[in-house]
């Protein structure tokens, strides 16, 4: 009987599904056209064209070069190529200001696989997200950061430090700042929240975008300055032209 009500109850979640889907069809986050499977969030045609970029498989890449001369990263590696207009465009708005925040996990669980089986990533001790300011965070609830770390930390059995780091300066955008300027836009704008968590670990700092390089920077000088302490870095897309 229960098993009989189980059926009836899942048939009837199919129905609704597929009703509701009629009127509000879910589209895909990166392409917004066409529908994802059940219980996903991107569409077979886009999981399989989003520009990957296998950085993890490489010890040096376009990635861990935007940080030559600047402060010393273990490795580095971003999940997609990013460019104005593309999918992966759609994919970091709708995280970030369409409250779509578990698409981050995904992508979190999906890469987190990858770096798993890296030779560059496996002796990773925890993982720490960039911060956001805490009036930023409150407005949209989340930090897409700490939850692509999330999702990471769930594959790689490692622990996260979402508050390890703390942003104390609430800094304007940095979109259409320099290189430079972004630089001495973030440097002081960062603080250690938990440095006794964080000594002596290997730390992999995350992030959903990478530029400049310039915020990842100022949060890596931060937990370098802690004694026997080694930083990688992971983002969810890398900007190709700057």
């Amino acid at each position: 009987m229960q098993k009989h009500l189980q059926n009836l109850g899942k048939h009837f979640f199919d129905y609704s599904d597929a009703f509701l889907c009629l009127f509000y069809p879910r589209l895909c986050l990166a392409c917004g056209i066409k529908t994802p499977p059940r219980g996903q969030e991107i569409c077979f045609s886009c999981s399989v064209q989003l520009p990957k970029t296998g950085y993890h498989l490489q010890k040096e890449n376009p990635f861990t070069e935007r940080f030559w001369g600047r402060v010393h990263v273990q490795a580095g590696a971003a999940m997609y190529l990013f460019k104005k207009g593309s999918r992966t465009q759609n994919l970091i708005h709708n995280i970030k200001y369409k409250g779509r925040h578990q698409i981050a996990v995904t992508l979190g669980n999906m890469y987190g696989r990858n770096l798993k089986v890296s030779p560059f990533f496996k002796d990773i001790d925890a993982i720490v997200p960039v911060p956001l300011h805490w009036k930023k965070e409150r407005a949209r609830g989340y930090n897409q950061s700490a939850k692509f770390g999330q999702g990471l930390a769930e594959i790689l059995k490692v622990p996260i430090f979402a508050k390890g780091l703390k942003r104390v300066v609430h800094s304007p955008s940095q979109t259409q700042m320099s290189r430079q300027q972004r630089i001495e836009n973030v440097m002081k704008a960062f603080e250690l929240n938990q440095p006794k968590s964080l000594e002596g670990q290997h730390i992999l700092l995350v992030d959903d975008v990478l530029t400049t390089g310039a915020t990842l920077e100022a949060c890596a000088t931060k937990i370098l300055a802690l004694s026997n302490t080694k930083v990688s870095m992971a983002t969810i897309v890398i900007a190709s032209n700057l």
